[in-house]
This record gives structure tokens, C-alpha cells and sequence, in this order.
């Protein structure tokens, strides 16, 4: 087989063999295939696409080259639950001790944040001394412990996607389904656990932007996850507003061990049950949604959900005081008011434009590699639909750097549109889809 002609026949929309993907990405990786001859095929995928069969094959070729977890020694079903990406959403350190607390395996590897979007391993590590660090016999004997675990990846896993991704980042080929579905779901069979559940999002702080390249999305993750044998359930849901109030490192930590305590309801709350709804079924301990998503809310008013948070965090060497004193999680130096400049109703809010004012204000990153504020961010007090008065509080920035916060204040003031008229509530569900 050569390069070149794979490029050609991609070029010219016809379908790759099992064997030619295979090919590309292990010699790819090897550094037998430069990176401008993958960059022409990886332009040639975003033209022509990639069918059902041939994403699957890229997906599997991507999480067999490098290691996969062996979660083999993990008592229950292992499960795993993925976003792709949002605003103030810190649905898995919800999800997670729900799941336990019902009896499930929450085995879980997460990623960092960037750009606009959080990570669930900064959220962590803004608790004192917590560790995402852990050996793969680290994690299995956390996960059997505690009911979950969350870590960074380990060892060489999914070399393949880290080399394509930035390689995607560079030529303007990162929004193709295709490369999507196999990236976020190389990673996942890589990870080893036996169930997945997808929170696809859309919406104007998503990285997909309308419903029907979501919902598209979802279907083709799905069926890869089915035809490499995992059970696979994926919900589209709405990303057109920050999914809680919290947008920053601890803040996020602050409002789930809130919504633990059962002291808040909402958008964050409702997201969270669903996905654990789903987790619980496709494990086997509930036959059906509704009692599933009975037993999630039982966790949560009984206390057993912020237990298992708490054996989690101190199983990985965290404060696990936090869950009683969100103090002790790191703290800003002052806070500022951002308000309205007229009076009326929230009729859209650019959930991107709050995701990246916080990081300006040292939240995020641009870059892999910059460091990050897990004291500051944003705390959002209005939502869609609710009424403002001129001058009224819309948000409040946490603040370190003085430098940053004019232009955090003027590009989150900016996120808000006020209008006449409240407008009719999203749909925070869109579509649950499953093989």
C-alpha cells in the first residue's frame, strides 16, 4: 500500500478498506507517513467524509495504537460517561459518586480544559492535595473501593489521536464528523469500561453549534461503540446557556458538591440524573430509566452521593473537608459585579463568550501547556427567559489578576441579550439516541 494512493481514492470519494485505514495510522505513528501527506488526507476525510464502517475502523485502529486499560479487575460493570464540551458543566463530578452510590463502577479517565471549555481534571486538582495521577492498579483499587475513580490517561494511550489532533488543530479540519466520532470514541475503548453514555452538546458555548450535526454525531459515536462491542447510549442536550452557575475551577467543584447536598435544582441537576439514569441501566442495576433516575435522586437527598465524593477525594490523597467546607477551596481576591445596561428579559445569553471571559481572567487556557487560576471565574446569576432591570447584577467575576478584569467585565456583559419579550424555555434534552 502506498499514501499516496489512499489520498487519492479518498480525494475522489470512494471508500476505504479496514486494512488501508489501518495502514495509515500505524505508520502514521510510527513516523513513517510525514505530516503534510496526512494533513492531505485528513482534508480529503473533511470534503468527502467517512462512512458508518470506515470511522469504525478508524476508531479502532486509533485506540489500538498504544495501551488500553485492563479493567478486568473491577468488581461490577465498569462505566464511563463523556461530554464534548460546554460551559459550567460539571455534570461528572455529579454523575460519578450517583452512579457509586447505586451500586455502579464509575471507572472514569477525563482530560484538561481548553480554550472556553472546562476540564474535569483542573476541577480536581482545585481540591487541596487531589491527585488524577493515579497507576492503572492505582485506579482499578480506587474504583473498587470507593464505587468511582477519575483520572488523567495513562501511559501511551491513544498516541495516534494525540498526534491527529494537533495536526486537525493546525489545517482547519477539526469540525468533520468523522474525525470527531473516532477521536472522542478511540479514547473511550481505550479506557477500557464496558458501558458508555455520550452527552453530546449543541449550542452556542458547544463546539458543535446546531442540533442536527449533534444528533449526527451521537448516532455515528453510538454505532461505533456497538460495533466494537460496548453498550452505547448517547444524549443530545442544549449547551445555548452556561449548564450551571458556575464557570471557573473551584467554583465548578463549589456548585457540584452543592447540588450533592441537595441545595440545588436546575439545568445542572437534571442533566446529571439523566446521564445517570443511563449509566445505571446499560450496567445492569436497574431495568428501566425511571426507576434508574428514582434511585439517582434517592442518592442525592440521602447523602450517599456526597459520601462517595468524599471517599474518592481522600482515596486520592484530597482534602475530603471540602464536601462539608467549600472554603477550603481556593478563594479569589475580590469579586465584580457585572450588570445589565437596560432593562427587560434574557433572550439569549453566548455561553462561549462567558466560557471564554473567564479565561481571560486565568480559568482556561490557549494553549495545553499554560497554567491556570483555579480560584477565578465567573458565577452567572441570570438564565434564559428571566426578567432584568437596568443596572441589575447578570454575573459576578472572580477576580486575581486586576489587568484582566475590564475586558472579562465588557465580554461577559456582552454575552447577555436583553429584549421585550421572555422567550419560550430550550429544550434541554433533544434526543436520547441508542442502538
Amino acid at each position: 500500500m502506498r499514501i499516496g494512493d489512499i489520498i487519492e481514492r479518498k480525494k475522489r470519494r470512494r471508500r476505504l478498506s479496514d486494512e488501508e485505514i489501518r495502514f495509515v495510522v500505524e505508520r502514521y505513528v510510527s513516523g513513517e507517513i510525514p505530516d503534510y501527506q496526512i494533513s492531505a488526507l485528513l482534508m480529503a476525510v473533511w470534503f468527502a467524509g467517512m462512512d458508518e464502517a470506515e470511522t469504525t475502523a478508524l476508531t479502532l485502529a486509533m485506540a489500538d495504537s498504544g495501551d488500553r486499560i485492563d479493567l478486568s479487575g473491577v468488581d461490577g460493570v465498569p462505566v464511563d460517561k463523556h461530554s464534548t464540551g460546554g460551559v459550567a458543566d460539571t455534570t461528572t463530578l455529579i454523575v460519578a459518586p450517583v452512579v457509586a452510590a447505586c451500586g455502579g463502577r464509575m471507572a472514569k479517565m477525563s482530560g484538561r480544559g481548553l480554550g472556553h471549555t472546562g476540564g474535569t481534571l483542573d476541577k480536581l486538582e482545585a481540591i487541596p492535595g487531589m491527585r488524577v495521577d493515579l497507576s492503572a492498579e492505582e485506579f482499578v483499587r480506587t474504583v473498587n473501593r470507593c464505587g468511582l475513580s477519575i483520572v488523567g490517561q495513562t501511559g501511551n494511550l491513544v498516541p495516534a489521536d494525540k498526534k491527529l489532533y494537533a495536526l486537525r488543530d493546525v489545517t482547519a479540519t477539526v469540525d468533520s464528523a468523522p474525525l470527531i466520532a473516532s477521536s472522542i470514541m478511540s479514547k473511550k475503548l481505550a479506557s477500557g469500561a464496558s458501558g458508555i453514555v455520550l452527552d453530546v452538546k449543541w449550542g452556542s458555548g458547544a463546539f458543535i453549534k446546531t442540533t442536527e450535526e449533534a444528533t449526527r454525531i451521537a448516532h455515528l459515536m453510538t454505532a461505533i461503540g456497538t460495533r466494537a462491542g460496548r453498550t452505547t447510549v448517547a444524549l443530545v442536550t442544549d449547551m445555548n446557556q452556561p449548564l450551571g452557575s458556575g464557570v471557573g475551577n473551584a467554583l465548578d467543584v463549589a456548585e457540584a458538591i452543592s447540588v450533592l447536598r441537595g441545595e440545588c435544582s436546575g439545568d445542572l441537576l437534571d442533566v446529571s440524573t439523566a446521564l445517570a439514569r443511563e449509566l445505571l441501566v446499560i450496567a445492569g442495576l436497574y431495568v428501566d430509566a425511571d426507576s434508574a433516575e428514582a434511585a439517582a435522586r434517592r442518592a442525592i437527598d440521602s447523602g450517599e452521593a456526597l459520601a462517595r465524593l468524599a471517599a474518592m477525594i481522600e482515596a486520592q490523597h484530597g482534602d475530603p473537608r471540602v464536601v462539608d467546607e467549600v472554603a477550603l477551596l481556593p478563594r479569589a481576591r475580590r469579586t465584580v459585579s457585572v450588570r445589565s445596561r437596560s432593562g427587560g428579559f434574557v433572550v439569549a445569553i453566548d455561553a462561549e463568550r462567558i466560557g471564554s471571559a473567564a479565561q481571560i481572567l486565568g480559568a482556561g487556557r490557549a494553549r495545553k501547556d499554560d497554567p491556570i487560576d483555579p480560584a477565578v471565574g465567573i458565577v452567572v446569576k441570570k438564565r434564559l427567559g428571566d426578567p432584568v432591570d437596568s443596572g441589575e447584577e447578570l454575573a459576578v467575576l472572580h477576580i486575581n489578576e486586576e489587568g484582566a478584569a475590564g475586558e472579562a467585565n465588557e465580554r461577559c456583559a456582552g454575552a447577555f441579550v436583553i429584549g421585550d419579550s421572555a422567550p419560550d424555555p430550550p429544550a434541554l434534552i433533544v434526543e436520547r439516541v441508542a442502538p
